[in-house]
Parts: structure tokens; sequence; C-alpha cells
């Protein structure tokens, strides 16, 4: 019998080639999960330092499509990949001086919130509207980011990369959840627009409702936040006051900012004295009040008289008011606090911060943590306790009120310093253990958006830098360099008018998760229906 090549072994060998998928086919199954991170890296890069607040827009634009008619596991996984590509880069800064462990810890934990919203965002995607749908259960996921876990971590609300940028105004409006809805809103509208065009040109029909929804989800961002420019004014309701930041630099930079005995004290002294003898011979405006960062006292004044005497001879060299920022030990806890230092009567009033940071001043699950590296309970040797009462300071006849450092971050944190009788707003901070991080930036767009959201000005007195002074429209005025010693003085405006976000809080918030748990209720039932129609 004569064998044929063909008959041996040949099909045995092509059948598989022929059901394997070629290379292209596997490397086009990746293109969603690339394109997943790289939207989330873009959506980084519109953030501060940089001003290129617009990238935000393509960044969900290219999400959306991502997303869009998933199911859910896949979903998962997209969103997951975009909260990396996001938060990865942006929160390179909490790992500059304790290494990569609490970073990457941090990110893993944070990006769960964001895959998901991916999980959301596909559910809706089929949904008239979906834009509507998916920005609002962007919100409801920075919501939840803000308060769980370890009372919650809203660093890389969308809002907070939009200083630069035209919706700034609707700050004024909502907040931050507002603004950051509208954001994400014209982004998944302009994917939608961009989607309605190529299907149009695919079939030739397009149905109107749909194009004038997605027409309306870009164009109603940016015609709310023209109209609400009228909310946005630096006038002075209140008169003015003329305020000093002093930023007196640390001795060397990262954790051991303060291991010199009473050199950061000293620093600000000096620079306060320095400013002192400017105002007597003329080249300054004499300050109603003086401003001090946060930790700007490395040594407790109320338990040490060295300490009391360096700030007292400051108060009475510039002749006014300071507040103070110091670790205070009361009843065997700690305090990071602001003393107001008369020079006259000395400490008068105290505020505690509230809002401490896990992690780097006190330290959940320590016993856990400490199991897997002493080192990291070391650094935080004693949890710090939380003050109880909003800090507004009578100063020299100026309502202030304060929100310390990572408190900036948190919506109710700064709204009820203005709910209580604040007419200009300061955020003492102490960025000294970051190095030249992006976070001074990021914190400094903050106290921007908050400047608007309340309509106050804005002081930043910071350790190390940058110091700022803001407007009530989020212009900066005038802002110091890092590691450096430096003081501003500027008078500035006072207000006490209230912005309808003032005034409503939370409701904004709150209204914005019930949109989203609506879209996502619809999603779901109609899945449901669809269903059961198949199966008959």
């Amino acid at each position: 019998m004569t064998v044929t090549a063909t008959s041996v072994g040949q099909p045995d060998q092509l059948e598989p080639q022929a059901a394997r998928p070629s290379r292209g086919a596997r490397l086009l199954r990746l293109v969603p999960a690339a394109a997943a991170a790289l939207s989330g890296v873009l959506l980084y890069v519109s953030f501060p330092p940089r001003t290129l607040w617009w990238l935000a827009l393509p960044a969900f634009a290219v999400l959306g499509w991502v997303l869009r008619g998933r199911s859910w596991k896949a979903a998962l996984g997209l969103g997951y990949l975009f909260g990396l590509g996001f938060l990865l880069p942006l929160l390179v800064w909490t790992g500059v001086e304790v290494g990569p462990g609490p970073w990457l810890a941090l990110v893993v934990i944070e990006a769960v919130f964001v895959a998901l919203v991916g999980v959301g965002v596909a559910a809706v995607s089929k949904l008239p509207a979906w834009p509507l749908w998916a920005a609002a259960l962007w919100i409801a996921g920075e919501a939840a980011r803000a308060r769980v876990p370890f009372r919650g971590f809203p660093w890389g609300k969308i809002a907070f990369g939009q200083a630069d940028g035209v919706f700034l105004s609707l700050a004024a409006v909502g907040g931050t959840p507002v603004l950051g809805f509208a954001v994400v809103l014209c982004g998944f509208g302009l994917y939608e627009v961009v989607r309605l065009v190529l299907e149009r040109r695919r079939s030739g029909e397009v149905r109107r409702s749909a194009a004038a929804l997605a027409l309306l989800s870009v164009a109603l961002p940016v015609v709310g936040a023209v109209a609400a420019r009228s909310l946005v004014s630096d006038k002075a309701e209140d008169g003015t006051a003329t305020v000093a930041l002093i930023q007196g630099n640390v001795p060397r930079l990262g954790l051991e900012f303060n291991a010199q005995r009473r050199a950061v004290l000293d620093y600000h002294a000096r620079e306060t004295e320095r400013l002192a003898a400017e105002v007597k011979a003329g080249k300054v405006a004499q300050p109603d009040f003086v401003l001090w960062p946060e930790n700007s006292s490395d040594i407790d004044p109320f338990a040490y008289a060295d300490a009391a005497a360096v700030i007292d001879k400051a108060a009475k060299a510039i002749n006014a008011p300071i507040s103070v920022g110091g670790v205070v030990e009361r009843d065997g806890k700690l305090y990071n606090e602001q003393i107001l230092w008369d020079p006259v009567e000395g400490p008068t009033q105290t505020y505690d911060k509230r809002q401490v940071q896990p992690f780097g001043e006190y330290l959940p699950l320590r016993s856990f943590i400490g199991a897997i590296n002493e080192n990291w309970t070391s650094m935080v040797g004693q949890d710090f306790s939380r003050g109880s009462k909003p800090g507004v300071f009578d100063m020299d006849g100026t309502e202030v009120g304060l929100a310390t450092c990572y408190e900036a971050a948190f919506d109710w944190a700064v709204r009820d310093t203005v709910t209580h009788g604040a007419q200009l707003i300061s955020v003492p901070s102490n960025n000294a253990t970051f190095d030249r991080s992006e976070m001074t930036y990021q914190q400094l767009a903050m106290s921007r958006v908050r400047a608007v959201e309340h309509s106050r000005t804005v002081t930043v007195p910071v350790t190390s830098g940058v110091s700022a002074i803001i407007m009530p429209d989020g212009k900066i005025t005038q802002k110091t360099g890092m590691f450096v010693a430096d003081s501003l003085v500027q008078k500035v405006p006072l207000r006490s008018s209230e912005t309808p976000a003032t005034k409503l809080g939370i409701l904004p918030e709150i209204a914005l998760v019930l949109v989203a748990v609506g879209g996502l209720g619809w999603a779901i039932g109609a899945g449901v229906r669809a269903r059961r129609s198949a199966t008959g």
C-alpha cells in the first residue's frame, strides 16, 4: 500500500493550528487591558503639579469605551487596571521615606474601589443616558473611599485635579462631588458622542434621543460651569486683614525633620523675627496676625518653658497673635494642636486636629503590622488622639478657620469651619516628611478648590513649602519655594456669605449616590428581565 504525505500525521497537525488563535488575535485581546491601564495613567497626568486638567476627559472617554458592555468579571479586572494606572503614580509620595510596602498596600486597597465602580459602569453602559448613571457611580465610589477603611482616604478625588480647569466654579455649587461629577460626565459623554458618530457612519442611523442625550452630557457640565462663575468672587465683604505666613524650613528632609531638639521652632521664630525687622523698617506692612505651619514647634510649649519663651519672644517682636502648630501631650494623650499665642496674654485658644492620618499619626492594626515589620510600628510609637471641636480662632477680630494638613482632603473638616463663622481658612501643613515629591502640589490644589467651594481666602503655611496665599476665586497670589526659609505678607479679603456648596453640605453627594443606586437598580432589573425572556 502506498502512503501519501497527506495521510501521515498531517490532519492531526493542521487541525489544532486552525483552532489556535493567531498571534495578532491574542494581542488584540490585550488592547482593552492596556487601554484601561494607560487611561488611568492619563488621569494621573491631569493632576498637579501639571496643569493638564483637560486630560481627565479623554481618560474617562477611553474608560467608557473599555467598559461598555463588559461582563462583571471583565469590568472588575479592567476597572482595577485603571485604578492602578491612576493611583500608583499619584500616591508614590506615600513611600518616599518608608519604602514601597505601605505605598503598594495603599494602592492595592484603594484600586478595589475603582474596580467596583468599573463593574457598575459596565452594568449601566447599555442604559439610555448611561454617562449620567456612570458618572454618579464614580462619585459614589469616591464617597466610599472617603469614609472607609480607617475613616477614609479621599486623595485622588477628580475634583482635586481641576484647580486650573474650566469646571472649577462648580465647586461653589455642590462642592467636590458636583465638580467631580461634571468632569466624569463630560468624559463619558465625549465617548458616547464619538461612538454614535461612528455608528451613524456604519449603519446610517442613530436615534435622535440618544444623540441628544450624548450631546447634553458634554454640553451641560460646560454650560453649568460658565453659569456658576457668578458665584465666584474675591471681593471683600467684611473688610480686609493683613496676614503673614511663616515658612521657617527644617534642618533636614524626611522623617527625621525634627530630630534636632528645638531646631524647627528656632527656625520659625528666627524667620518671624526677621519679618518683624522688615516691618519695623517700613519695608513690609504690619500683619494683623501670623500663621505658622503644622509642627512648627517641635517641642511642647506647655511642657517646656524654653519653647514657650521662644514663641513669646517672636510674638512680641512681630506684635501680632500667632497660630503655632505643635505636638502637645495632655493627660497622657498626644494631640496635633494649633495654639493661638497672643503677644500679651500668651496661649489663649487651641484646636486639636480631628482627622488624624492613619499609618502616619496613628497605627491601625498595630499588632498585625508589627508582626509583618517591626520598623513600621516604631515609626508611630504613640497614636495621636483626635480633637472633637471645629477650629476657629479669633485673631485680632478676624475669624480664622483651621483645617490641619490632611484634613483639607475631607469635605466636612473644611466646611464646618465656615459654618462656625470662619471668614478666612488656614491649612497649616508639614510636608517635610515627603521630600520634594508631588504631595505638596496635590495638597495645594485641594486648598484652591476649597477656596472656590466656600468663597474664602485660603492660606497654606507649610514648614518646608510650598506655602501660599489663595484668593476666594482659587488663584494663587503668592507662594514660596520648597525647603527655603521665607515669609508671605498680604492684605486679603474677608468674606462671610455662604455658597450653595457650603449651605448644602453633604446633600449633593447623597443625591448623586442615590442616582447611582437608581441607575444600578435599573440595569440589574433590565438584565433579569432579559434573562427571563431568553429562557421563555
